[in-house]
């Protein structure tokens, strides 16, 4: 029986033009580049601060993030139900899961537990400059510590972050502030549970809201505008806790990037004492970082009392925030160029020698030097132009003499001989390396 093919005639729709969803990012080489430089930098600071690497799912029950999260993130939620018949979320932040983490294994680990994690993010809400619905966090979190001597480490590690990414004072600035201080006056006027709750939901959104809008939510709170900007304007005796804090920064010479505003209380719901952001200043104070202290979230997600501090930082503003600093951005460029540029460039001037030319390409990469060539046969002057496009140090160029190469400077044309058996010994030192492998 044959087999029918039905024809189709005339002109055929186009095929829907398949584009990357709202939000989300292609992660093209040299935006590749860019996150890198940013995960190496965190990575490096977490070192020094002696901080172990951990990492959590990226997809979560959702009342992981329903318990104790806030209306606002579980409002943009990315989430469904699995096969398996589970209500689930694309994680919008890491703190619950570190919670979950902590609860289930702290007595394995010697307190306090000083912990980072480097990861994307999902949050389905509008798109904007420095926000996006996919974005990489870096998570820094000490848990069993309930002195302050643990919040001032990591703002002082927040501040560090800062300066090693080439900013300077007067880039940026921590606002401090502490929400213990907030209940213990919204405790003498009566205001406790919900009604505290929305007072603080509510300056949280001074400058952001319509102030007729803030004035109507304070008051059926219980209070008003006057008196809660007539409270924030403290930047004295914020708490003990505030002042412990003051003092552990001074020592280490960073007090003159602190500010105490008790206008910071943070949106996420699970902090209960010391929060801070890290505060863009040459761009309308825009937030770059923030964080706080979370005493009642491992309880409260995992039943064990666990005393926690944690800040994050993402990837997105940070990365503006180089873009558009000029001191900062010409470090990030300094660590960019060093590595998109090859060390050699391997030139096949004589093809009867291209075997022998890719026995040297293979034993200087096994070496630990960064090579590249042609993969096809140019002419040596195609060959060239490819290494200074590679941004290579130098051209090692097989040419016609046998048992030797040319290595040749691509910065003045300075030329070396060599055998070919001493072409690493030769190389190495003209790169300043040792070629001890």
């Amino acid at each position: 029986m044959p087999i029918l093919t039905k024809h189709f005639h005339g002109p055929q729709p186009m095929a829907e033009k398949l584009e990357k969803l709202p939000g989300f990012r292609d992660f093209y080489p040299e935006v590749c580049d860019l996150r890198n430089y940013v995960f190496d930098t965190w990575r490096r600071v977490a070192a020094r601060y002696h901080f172990a690497e951990y990492e959590a799912p990226i997809l979560e029950r959702t009342d992981l993030y329903r318990r104790k999260s806030g209306e606002e993130i579980t409002e943009q939620l990315f989430h469904f139900v699995d096969k398996g018949d589970r209500e689930v979320a694309m994680r919008p932040e890491l703190t619950p899961s570190l919670a979950r983490m902590a609860a289930a294994r702290q007595r394995d680990y010697r307190k306090p537990m000083k912990w980072f994690s480097i990861g994307p993010f999902f949050r389905f809400e509008r798109s904007s400059k420095g926000r996006l619905r996919e974005f990489y966090q870096f998570n820094c979190d000490v848990l069993g510590e309930p002195s302050e001597q643990a919040d001032a480490e990591l703002v002082a590690m927040a501040i560090d972050v800062m300066l090693e990414f080439g900013f300077r004072e007067g880039d940026f600035a921590i606002r401090l502030s502490d929400r213990t201080a907030w209940m213990e006056w919204l405790a003498q006027r009566g205001i406790s549970g919900e009604a505290a709750t929305d007072v603080l939901k509510a300056v949280d959104k001074l400058g952001r809201e319509e102030e007729s809008k803030t004035a109507a939510q304070l008051a059926a709170a219980g209070t008003t505008l006057d008196e809660v900007r007539a409270f924030m304007a403290r930047t004295e005796d914020v708490s003990p806790r505030a002042t412990a804090i003051s003092r552990n920064l001074a020592a280490r010479g960073m007090d003159g990037f602190l500010e105490w505003d008790l206008g910071i209380v943070r949106g996420l719901a699970y902090y209960t004492g010391t929060v801070f952001e890290v505060f863009d200043i040459g761009k309308g104070m825009r937030a770059v970082a923030g964080g706080g202290r979370y005493d009642n979230l491992v309880n409260l997600i995992g039943g064990v009392e666990l005393a926690a501090c944690g800040f994050a930082m993402g990837d997105v503003v940070i990365g503006n925030f180089i873009e558009e600093t000029p001191h900062a951005k010409a470090r990030l460029e300094d660590w960019l160029g060093t590595r998109r540029s090859s060390d050699a460039f391997v030139i096949v001037g004589n093809e009867s020698r291209r075997d022998e030319a890719l026995a040297g390409v293979q034993a200087l990469r096994r070496a630990g030097l960064r090579i590249d060539y042609c993969l096809t046969p140019r002419a040596v002057g195609k060959q060239f132009a490819a290494a200074e496009e590679a941004m290579a140090r130098f051209a090692v160029i097989y040419g016609g003499t046998a048992d030797s190469v040319s290595i040749k400077a691509m910065s003045d044309r300075s030329e070396t001989l060599c055998e070919t058996g001493a072409l690493l010994s030769v190389l190495s030192k003209l790169l300043g390396r040792s070629s001890d492998t």
